[in-house]
């Protein structure tokens, strides 16, 4: 029988946790050890069990943002009953493993391999991009594996000894050019916040977390002409419909309020499943009267089968 540790519970966290629900909403627990075999998950199995664990999670969120305890406790039985947090954390790694194309961080790796071909000496830079991997699964993706990057790992709740418990909501703002980041990676990270206004505060966080220093001098050196395109930035990886199929939100509008952030975009690709940004950031905040504009929801995508994923900056 696999052991478990309570978690000292932690009250006004809005992050919702891939790994165990709500965070601060109930009973949690984490397993002890890693799970083992996760390959014998099928591919078609696992997105059952993902599906369903987001549906209801969502549900669990909204009974709790009622203070319905009833179906909030209802919810948790369920969840319990198709296997608990174990289960959806074997589906969830079993999906990033790379014979079935599930590690999203290629697709970062793949955009930088492509500005190494069009470089003049080929090359991206004569030291490794200080990388921040929010909502860590695993210390084996694509990035972790390159030799381009020196990884910081965090999640909610760590599953191995390289990735750092931490809510990224908690972490230290940096003081120092040595503790901030060339990138920082929110893949599939946003969609769990639970609320529109705590995903514009997660997003305008990322900019205090990124360095402009590190990489002067590159280009003047010769050593990188289309460096400066990429970096500092941000790699956002979203579920298609969080964009494609909002009611409150549309691709124009994400380049609008990251624009408010001092973001532009400088890479994207649209799949059927998931919509990868990088988002370079030029330092420069747009005018606070711009960012009225996105202090509630608006509907750009009317619609009876829309979805009301939004983000707020208020």
């Amino acid at each position: 029988m696999t052991r478990v540790r309570k978690k000292t519970k932690k009250t006004g966290s809005i992050l919702l946790s891939r790994h165990r629900g709500l965070r601060g909403g109930g009973p949690s627990v984490i397993a002890s050890r890693p799970f083992s075999n996760t390959s014998s998950l099928s591919s078609k199995v696992g997105r059952t069990l993902i599906r369903s664990h987001h549906t209801l999670q969502k549900r669990l969120s909204q009974a709790l943002s009622k203070n319905d305890t009833e179906t909030a406790n209802s919810i948790r039985a369920e969840i319990e009953a198709n296997g608990g947090i174990e289960r959806y954390q074997q589906a969830s790694v079993c999906g990033q493993d790379n014979q079935r194309g599930g590690d999203s961080s290629k697709v970062l790796i793949d955009w930088l391999r492509e500005t190494i071909r069009s470089s003049p000496n080929k090359k991206v830079t004569n030291k490794k991009l200080r990388l921040l991997e929010v909502g860590a699964l695993s210390p084996d993706n694509a990035c972790s594996r390159s030799s381009l990057f020196d990884v910081t790992r965090i999640d909610l709740n760590s599953r191995d000894p390289s990735i750092e418990a931490q809510d990224f909501m908690d972490r230290p703002i940096p003081t120092t050019d040595g503790e901030r980041f060339d990138i920082i990676s929110l893949s599939l990270v946003l969609n769990y916040v639970s609320l529109p206004a705590a995903r514009g505060g997660m997003l305008g966080r990322t900019t205090e977390f990124l360095q402009h220093t590190s990489l002067e001098g590159e280009e003047g050196k010769g050593r990188e002409s289309r460096l400066t395109e990429l970096f500092p930035s941000l790699f956002l990886v979203l579920p298609a419909p969080c964009v494609t199929n909002s009611r409150y939100l549309d691709e124009k509008r994400l380049e609008e309020m990251m624009g408010n952030l001092g973001y532009r975009l400088a890479r994207r690709k649209l799949s059927a499943k998931l919509i990868y940004q990088l988002w370079r950031h030029v330092g420069k905040v747009q005018s606070s009267g711009r960012q009225k504009e996105f202090n509630r929801k608006e509907e750009v995508n009317p619609g009876r089968t829309r979805n009301n994923f939004a983000i707020l900056f208020r």
